[in-house]
């Protein structure tokens, strides 16, 4: 389990759980556009198919996310 102060913005994230409401699936690859900071901490999160084009802009909590890739 991801601990999501360790998530920041524009880090690549990795889904860990299907939403099948927004057609995404473990595994799927996304990056972090904003962050809602409170004691919990929400992210918005762009997921793009191969070509670029986003499949789903959602908000999910930092469980749902492992990161991949950090610029920092």
């Amino acid at each position: 389990m991801t601990v999501a102060r360790e998530i920041n913005l524009l880090d690549v994230v990795e889904l860990v759980e299907n939403i099948p409401k927004s057609g995404l699936r473990a595994g799927m690859l996304g990056t972090v556009i904003e962050i809602f900071s409170n004691a919990d901490p929400m992210f918005e999160v762009e997921f793009c198919d191969e070509g670029g084009k986003t499949i789903a802009q959602i908000v999910v909590s930092g469980t749902q996310l492992r990161r991949i890739w950090s610029r920092s």
